[in-house]
């Protein structure tokens, strides 16, 4: 029989190491209920090990993606439940998609009217901007 490798176990510094994520916004996510609370040493420190760090790093990865911590709340329940589908996921990716694709929409809508405003501008030294009466009224 095979014996197991413990667990290895590190603090919430190498945590943040590990997975790029700010000491803070660690402890964020423990107290939002995102990450589990680790165990404690007796002295009172955070002792992580490698669930901590898939969990998280699973996070991250999500918020790169533009997802919320709603949408990530809910898949976080579909894995931890264990009954989820990938159908399931699939439909929220394809939702988030379509968010995606508005706010690209809106991006450049945005970028139009920059543009536009920017070329109503001779950048001349007058202290009347077009840009600067556009952007105030």
């Amino acid at each position: 029989m095979r014996a197991t490798a413990p667990a290895t176990r590190f603090g919430i510094g190498a945590l943040s190491e590990r997975t790029g994520v700010n000491v803070e916004t660690v402890r964020y996510y423990e107290r939002i209920g995102m990450l589990p609370k680790p165990p404690r040493t007796e002295g009172g420190h955070r002792v992580y090990d490698d669930r901590h760090v898939k969990r998280l790093a699973f996070i991250r990865r999500c918020r790169e993606l533009g997802f919320s911590l709603d949408d990530i709340r809910l898949l976080l329940k579909l894995v931890d439940g264990g009954d989820y589908t990938c159908a399931e996921v699939k439909a929220m990716t394809l939702d988030h998609a379509k968010t995606i694709r508005r706010k690209i929409a809106d991006l450049r809508r945005m970028e139009r009217v920059l543009k536009e405003m920017a070329a109503q501008c001779d950048g001349g030294d007058v202290p009347e901007c077009p840009i600067v009466d556009a952007l105030s009224s």
